[in-house]
């Protein structure tokens, strides 16, 4: 009698405790939830802040390590935000849900960096990377952007010039000129990609440059620089390549 008793006490206890997901006491501290209200989402690793998009039936510390191995398949988080949905979902645990997630965080990104070139001098390379490396440090293939000045080198506008394939976008002097005039700039910054990842110039970016240049000054236009965004590397080696640090501007 008392041992029925006893297992009925179990059954109702059991049924009246509440079901919280599964997270180990002794890595509760290292739940991303947790670290990000408390230490703000820069305290977070590329992993951990991947971890919350994941499907997260198992614990926290398989949802960080899901995110270590899409991290290392892909490449880097501008490689994953260059992925389709269905590139992504199904990958590692992530849903069609944390897949849209994701890449609508890496477009809210972009767009801040869009707004914040608007407000800031694009007077350094260091401003133009953080304003274009969003949008082109993940593109599988090469693009050409000009980003058009006022007299106080504000953005007025952001114009893609041409689109190629995986090593070369083509774009001849005339071609960027142009868009300066018509759209009565008064200088501007030429940008972009190399989807190898390795910002270093071919002798096809520093012919068109010097090119560029020359016609710039003959139409009495200036030309505040020509910037190469590739991706970062391990060995922390600048993801940038501006042509007017390295004195060829």
């Amino acid at each position: 009698m008392n041992q029925s008793l006893t297992s009925q006490s179990s059954i109702l206890k059991a049924q009246q405790t509440p079901v919280f997901p599964v997270v180990e006491k002794s890595s509760y501290e290292e739940c991303p939830y947790t670290r990000l209200v408390r230490f703000g989402p820069e305290a977070l690793s590329d992993a951990e802040l991947l971890a919350l998009f994941l499907e997260k039936k198992e614990r926290w510390n398989s949802a960080i390590q899901q995110g270590r191995q899409l991290i290392h398949k892909f490449g880097g988080l501008p490689e994953l935000g260059g992925l389709s949905i269905k590139q992504l979902s199904g990958e590692y645990g992530v849903s069609t849900k944390g897949a849209v997630q994701l890449l609508a965080t890496f477009e809210l990104a972009a767009r801040c960096a869009k707004e914040r070139m608007t407000r800031q001098p694009m007077n350094s390379a260091e401003s133009i990377y953080q304003a274009m490396a969003p949008r082109l440090a993940h593109k599988k293939i090469e693009y050409v952007f000009l980003i058009l000045l006022d007299s106080k080198l504000q953005a007025t506008q952001t114009v893609e010039l041409s689109r190629g394939n995986a090593g070369t976008a083509l774009c001849e002097p005339r071609d960027v000129l142009h868009q300066v005039i018509i759209n009565r700039a008064s200088a501007f910054v030429m940008i972009h990609n190399h989807p190898s990842g390795d910002p270093g110039p071919s002798r096809q970016d520093l012919s068109l440059t010097k090119k560029v240049q020359q016609a710039a000054e003959f139409m009495n236009l200036r030309f505040v620089d020509h910037l190469i965004i590739g991706r970062p590397r391990d060995d922390n080696r600048k993801a940038d390549y501006s042509f007017t640090e390295a004195g060829v501007l």
